[in-house]
């Protein structure tokens, strides 16, 4: 074998050796790629009591309660809503109406907790899945009423 065989051969290998791994590591990270779970997605999905997963979608009118630190909002998509129970200080542009992602994990009484609430950082600002969501639920209104 000459040495330039010998070259093509390694590079080969490593090919091979580097495909297997992403093949791997995507079939790992399957489920947990999607950066978010759409109350429907959750639903769909039956997601197990414990999993930690990002639930997102908008902060449903009129369902935000709050005594002292302890939150309690439904996340809705249009088809589907998830009541939210956060402790702690919510971020500033929180409120009802508005985009909404919350980290956290599903309770066994269908209620989800969550460890940290992110909120738009702008008047603009809707994750690109909320959109996607609402617009399949025929639930998307934007700014402006277009």
């Amino acid at each position: 074998m000459t040495r330039k065989q010998k070259r093509l051969a390694v590079i080969a290998g490593l090919a091979v050796v580097l495909a297997i791994a992403t093949a791997l590591v995507l079939t790992a990270l399957r489920d947990q790629i999607v950066f978010f779970y759409s109350p429907s997605d959750v639903t769909a999905r039956d997601v197990a009591p414990g999993q930690a997963i990002r639930l997102g979608g908008l902060v449903k009118d009129g369902s935000w309660v709050r005594s002292g630190q302890d939150n309690t909002f439904v996340v809705t998509d249009g088809g589907m809503d998830i009541t939210a129970h956060y402790s702690g200080i919510l971020p500033d542009l929180f409120r009802e109406g508005q985009g909404v992602v919350a980290e956290g994990s599903m309770g066994t009484d269908g209620r989800f907790t969550a460890t940290n609430v992110l909120a738009k950082h702008d008047e603009n600002y809707v994750p690109k899945e909320v959109v996607e969501a609402l617009k399949a639920q025929g639930e998307w209104r934007p700014e402006g009423g277009q």
